[in-house]
């Protein structure tokens, strides 16, 4: 059941994305987004490429190890840069064959995903992931690249409670950050209290933790994400939450920063 919701709700997440730049002139499709340098159309080629991964991934492990250790190799090699390296083959396409591209990916995902089971294993570039977070990665990426998009094209789009995986993965991944930056593990225990776009009210960790964080789930989801500064949002903390908030990291790979105070306001 789990699986099935978090396939659900990522193809609905895809579709999202899909609607807003399905009409896109050639002028929108080369805007620079918030993730200098890249454009739209590099926001969208990086989902197509990581989904089409992730389908092999799934599909033929064996396949993708040969492809991560290649891409490795290219990388630390110093023959390519990473973003290079992923983006390279789809630079200089037009905005509707990078769709079509995309919209390729994703089927070849969706319908790998739906042979998922609770408790399979699929190897990636890092460690090998569980289903349940495997999806979750997945949808997380498409809104965070999703958020750049908006910016860029300087629209908004509507918050859902399909969130709530993110905001769950944003929880589960506080000590990730403290320690991917060389810090010591978090101890205070922080209570994560977030307004859903629905009206209900998600809380995660201790209901009783003197330490909290309060807020908006979509405020919540940026930070973790790193497309807001907490100081540019809606939450509210203490300074145990706070401290979290200023490295969270929900996503894989070196420690980065998010943006500075009032850059994205």
């Amino acid at each position: 059941m789990v699986l099935s919701r978090l396939r659900a709700d990522l193809i609905a997440e895809q579709e999202a994305l899909d609607d807003l730049v399905a009409t896109l002139g050639p002028a929108d499709w080369s805007r620079s987004t918030p993730s200098e340098p890249w454009t739209v159309a590099d926001q969208i080629s990086h989902l197509a490429y990581f989904d089409r991964t992730a389908a092999m991934a799934i599909t033929d492990p064996e396949a993708f190890a040969s492809h991560a250790a290649e891409l490795w190799e290219t990388v630390t090699s110093g023959r390519s840069s990473f973003d290079d390296a992923t983006l390279a083959s789809s630079r200089g396409s037009s905005g509707p064959d990078l769709l079509a591209g995309w919209r390729r990916a994703r089927r070849d995902l969706a319908e790998a995903a739906s042979r998922l089971a609770e408790g399979d294993r699929i190897p990636w570039y890092g460690p090998s992931m569980g289903a349940r977070s495997f999806l979750t990665a997945r949808l997380m990426e498409t809104w965070a690249h999703g958020q750049d998009v908006v910016d860029a094209l300087g629209v908004t789009r509507e918050a859902t409670d399909r969130l709530v995986h993110i905001a769950h993965l944003g929880v589960i991944t506080r000590s990730w950050s403290s320690t991917n930056r060389g810090l010591p593990a978090p101890g205070s225990p922080v209570r994560v209290e977030l307004a859903a776009p629905s009206g209900a009210t998600w809380v995660f960790g201790d209901p009783a933790a003197s330490e909290s964080i309060v807020g908006p789930a979509e405020d919540f989801c940026l930070v973790v994400t790193q497309r807001r500064h907490v100081d540019d949002t809606g939450l509210v903390t203490t300074p145990a939450g706070r401290e979290w908030m200023l490295v969270a990291q929900a996503f894989a790979g070196p420690p980065t920063s998010g943006p500075e105070p009032g850059t994205r306001p």
